[in-house]
């Protein structure tokens, strides 16, 4: 990277620039994590916490750079329901049209044990009983309600500080940067149900870990550790306290440059979506077929009378005679 004495010199006075951007930074990102950023005064006309009861939000750190919203009912693991969803495309949509004057960085994690425990059990067994043209419409928009995350033009960190399973594990797939606790429980378990992946698992997850985990994750819905997770790739890094260690590297985003923070952003995420809308619609069909199937319909009523399902639909496709 030095091809000349020339180029050479200019690396050198670009390095120590940054050295020092990193030393006023450092501190900021520091500060915390011997405890949290503490809550601060934010921007004019924001305010430092809010609440939709389902989705809590509050603004920490110097001027309320950090905002960390937190999916809100503890009682169901963080179940994801549409009033869930609801509630989130509220909280997003208040930060892009309202908050995002001094925003630099979205720290998402779960109140109480889990981080999100993946569908909500009713939802799943209304699919079956519903015809496939409308659960594929259903899916699609299902599936915005979590992944408008991405419409946040500040990175987004999820602090996975519990289980992560089915679509609450594609919600944290969405997000730019994973940090979990280190034996924090995840997996795409869809398949182990009889219903094909959702929510952008197909398309994110080989992406992040590569093709041939990915088709090993999916395909036989493993369930694996959050140091197992780093170590595919999967998170970033495991951390005893995740929220803190997220809530440390969203300081030192938000302390860099937020105009270069933000196109990069951009650029990152331009070129994930590379056939983002077609992978949904085909996720949506796909499910659609699937919550048609009586292997599917033992599937969630396996997970509510807590056995092994009884998966029996092994089909020939010749043509009949």
């Amino acid at each position: 990277e030095r091809p000349s004495l020339v180029i050479a010199g200019s690396l050198c006075h670009g390095v120590a620039v940054m050295l020092r951007l990193w030393d006023v930074a450092r501190p900021l990102a520091r500060s915390s994590f011997r405890g949290r950023l503490p809550l601060a005064a934010p921007p004019r006309g924001l305010c430092s916490s809010s609440s939709s009861d389902a989705v809590v939000v509050e603004r920490v750190g110097p001027e309320g750079r950090i905002a960390i919203i937190r999916l809100n009912r503890p009682d169901k693991l963080n179940a994801m329901t549409t009033e869930l969803g609801d509630a989130f495309v509220a909280v997003v949509a208040k930060l892009n049209r309202d908050d995002a004057q001094g925003l630099g960085a979205v720290v998402i994690t779960g109140a109480g044990k889990a981080f999100s425990a993946g569908g909500d059990l009713q939802f799943l067994r209304d699919r079956h009983t519903d015809t496939p043209s409308r659960n594929a419409s259903i899916m699609r928009t299902f599936y915005q309600r979590f992944l408008c995350v991405r419409s946040l033009p500040v990175p987004v960190i999820a602090a996975i500080n519990g289980p992560a399973m089915g679509a609450g594990l594609c919600f944290a797939l969405a997000c730019d940067v994973r940090i979990a606790a280190p034996k924090a429980k995840m997996g795409l378990t869809f398949t182990a149900l009889g219903l094909h992946p959702g929510m952008g698992a197909t398309h994110f997850l080989p992406s992040i870990v590569g093709p041939q985990v990915a088709a090993e994750l999916l395909l036989t819905g493993k369930v694996i550790s959050g140091e197992e997770a780093a170590q595919c790739g999967l998170v970033a890094r495991t951390a005893e306290d995740p929220l803190a260690a997220a809530i440390e590297s969203a300081a030192a985003m938000a302390a860099a440059g937020p105009v270069a923070v933000r196109t990069t952003v951009r650029s990152l995420r331009m070129r994930q979506d590379v056939g983002l809308d077609q992978a949904l619609q085909r996720e949506a069909d796909a499910q659609a077929q699937c919550y048609a199937s009586l292997d599917y319909r033992d599937g969630v009523e396996a997970i509510a009378e807590k056995r092994k399902p009884n998966f029996a639909q092994f089909e020939h496709y010749r043509e009949q005679a």
